[in-house]
């Protein structure tokens, strides 16, 4: 039995490994020692095996191989039960809702498909499912792929007009990149538009603890302890608008989010930035973007303000969303107040502290497949 080098180094990694199988590791040993030319008898009594073992690996190795000495070669093992038929209805069973058949689940559980196979497989035909067992229906849909307990969801296109519409909106995003690439190079110095993604967040709590948390302490706690109750003091809603060229966020909260209060916005953007610039708004469908009483304020301030609509369910083309999920998992996260107030506070101060060190987004997706034309 010859080993060229390489084999030789692995088998004598596989022997000396922890991680390995017990099989793998004796069965490496003991190639790795008939190599040096010992007897059957001694590598059998050196590692407490028969002498049949020793030769049934040795035997392997000689007629399919390394690999095969070291793991198992196929066995006949038992006869199938169960037809590829038989297998098929279990699937076709599993992939109907349980109400489709009667019954007043939504979707199944491994209990009520079980019984369902076992109590109609003889009158589909199949009477050897009469003893199907939960481990064997779990196998049966593993092999299909299926997990018919659990849902996904998904999005559905509802915009006949989705491509067209997200190309606009891409199209936006890339013609302020290049205007920002200008502004860097200081080859424009004042913005004849101002671009804003502007999107609501509605429905921020404002909770209090019904009593004083507790800070950790070293060697004890070592996080924050609170009291799994809370008390509701209602909520607000965040207009938020980010300024796709410095980065600096607008916003207001209120309770609501109607169309009096977009445009309150509206009125902010309009104080903040010089009569001059033309503000540019990428925002969603909401009816209060389009309400009769925001058309009347906009033709009080014609050529002022722009709007791109991102399509229907397509709010995640508009970048505020990434500064919606951060403040989610910063601010947001585990935010316990006093009152209302307090959280409007704290608010107005995160963005406070955002607009001090603001940061340009910048839109990546899909960004190479268009071009300004």
């Amino acid at each position: 039995m010859q080993f060229t080098e390489v084999e030789r180094v692995r088998l004598e990694s596989i022997r000396k490994s922890r991680t390995e199988e017990k099989r793998r590791t004796l069965r490496a040993a003991v190639l790795l020692d008939s190599l040096a030319g010992e007897s059957d008898e001694t590598i059998a009594r050196r590692h407490h095996v028969s002498r049949g073992t020793v030769v049934l690996c040795i035997r392997k190795c000689l007629e399919f191989g390394i690999e095969a000495a070291l793991g198992e070669l196929p066995r006949p093992g038992r006869p199938r039960q169960l037809p590829d038929d038989a297998l098929a209805w279990v699937q076709h069973c599993a992939c109907q809702k349980p109400k489709e058949l009667g019954y007043s689940y939504e979707l199944w559980t491994y209990k009520l498909l079980t019984s369902h196979v076992r109590r109609h497989c003889v009158a589909a035909g199949y009477p050897v499912l009469k003893s199907l067992s939960r481990s064997k229906l779990h196998k049966i849909l593993r092999q299909g792929e299926l997990r018919p307990h659990k849902i996904r969801y998904y999005v559905e296109c509802r915009d006949a007009a989705f491509e067209i519409k997200m190309a606009n909106v891409l199209h936006v995003y890339k013609e302020v990149e290049i205007v920002n690439e200008y502004v860097l190079r200081n080859e424009v110095r004042q913005l004849g538009m101002v671009t804003i993604s502007f999107d609501e967040k509605p429905g921020i709590q404002a909770l209090a603890v019904t009593t004083p948390d507790r800070p950790p302490v070293a060697g004890q706690y070592p996080t924050h302890l609170r009291d799994y109750e809370y008390v509701r003091l209602g909520t607000v809603s965040l207009l938020a608008g980010l300024d796709l060229h410095s980065g600096k966020i607008v916003e207001i909260v209120s309770d609501t989010h109607k169309s009096a209060d977009f445009i309150a916005f509206l009125k902010k953007l309009d104080e903040t930035y010089p009569p001059h610039q033309k503000i540019r708004l990428v925002l969603d469908n909401h009816s209060a973007h389009i309400s009769r009483e925001t058309r009347s304020y906009l033709d009080t301030a014609p050529q002022r303000f722009a709007f791109v609509f991102t399509p229907k369910h397509g709010s995640w083309l508009n970048l505020i969303e990434n500064q919606f999920s951060k403040m989610t998992r910063t601010l947001l996260r585990d935010i316990r107040v006093a009152s209302k107030r307090e959280l409007i506070d704290r608010i107005h101060q995160y963005f406070e502290e955002i607009n001090a060190d603001p940061v340009v987004f910048r839109w990546k997706y899909k960004m190479d497949e268009i071009a300004i034309v």
